[in-house]
């Protein structure tokens, strides 16, 4: 079995990451996460993460307070899936951030 891990930068100021793991097998991904995680007040947040750890694949959007809002994913494959998670971040991953600093900046008690 065949593992990959690695780091991508999205942003000049290296505040911008994707984070991949998968494991596979004669080509077929078995499993995999992908993370967009961003440098926000001094702290790396994971913000979306896809991944395949309840058996299937989806969408994890993660809040500041650390709630989480699962979305399925409907892929033919692992492989498409993990594909399209590193696409989706690699497009939109200053619209989540915008996103995620606004709910930053909305808990109770936050100084923004």
């Amino acid at each position: 079995m065949g593992e990959l891990s690695f780091l991508f930068t999205l942003s000049e100021e290296k505040k911008d990451r994707i984070r991949v793991t998968a494991q596979k097998e004669k080509g077929e991904i078995l499993k995999f996460v992908v993370q967009y995680e961003a440098l926000i007040r001094g702290k790396w947040h994971p913000i979306v993460r896809y991944d395949t750890s309840h058996g299937f694949a989806h969408k994890d959007l993660i809040y500041p307070g650390g709630t989480e809002e699962k979305q399925p994913l409907h892929f033919q494959s692992f492989n498409v899936a993990l594909t399209f998670a590193i696409q989706d971040i690699k497009i939109l991953w200053r619209w989540y951030r915008m996103a995620h600093e606004k709910e930053f900046g909305n808990e109770k008690g936050s100084s923004h």
